[in-house]
C-alpha cells in the first residue's frame, strides 16, 4: 500500500469517527450547539471537525477559534489534551475549554467568553 493510499484510509476513518461524534452528542455540546448554530454569533461554526490527527468539538474557521466542552473522561488524559491544545494554538488556534458543568450551568458566562474570543480574533 502507498502513503498516500495509507493517508486517504486514515482521513476516510477519521471523518468517520468525526460524524459518529455529532450522533452522540453530550446533552452539553447539545446545549452550546443550538446556541452556536446557524451563524447566531455572527460567524458559523462546524462541530465535531476533523484538523489534522484531532477532532474539535466546535470550530470556527474563520476566527480560527476552538471550543472544547470537557466531560468526566478528560480526568483521564490530561497529557493528550494539553498535547492537543500546542497543537491547535501552533496553528494558528484560539482554544478555549469548559466543562460540561460550565455549559449547562453557566451557559451566559460561556457565550460571553466565547463572544469575547471571536471579537479578539476578527
Amino acid at each position: 500500500m502507498s502513503n498516500t493510499e495509507s493517508r486517504r484510509r486514515i482521513e476516510r476513518a477519521h471523518r468517520e469517527r468525526a460524524r459518529e461524534l455529532r450522533r452522540a452528542q453530550t446533552p452539553a455540546e447539545q446545549l452550546l450547539w443550538q446556541e452556536l448554530r446557524g451563524g447566531k454569533l455572527d460567524v458559523r461554526f462546524r462541530r465535531q471537525h476533523p484538523i489534522d490527527r484531532f477532532i474539535a468539538d466546535f470550530c470556527c474557521i474563520e476566527r480560527r477559534l476552538i471550543i472544547e466542552i470537557d466531560g468526566a473522561i478528560h480526568a483521564d488524559q490530561v497529557e493528550y489534551d494539553q498535547e492537543r491544545t500546542v497543537y491547535l494554538v501552533a496553528e494558528g488556534y484560539t482554544v478555549l475549554r469548559f466543562s460540561n458543568q460550565q455549559v449547562l450551568h453557566e451557559r451566559n458566562a460561556v457565550l460571553t467568553r466565547i463572544q469575547a474570543a471571536l471579537e479578539a480574533n476578527a
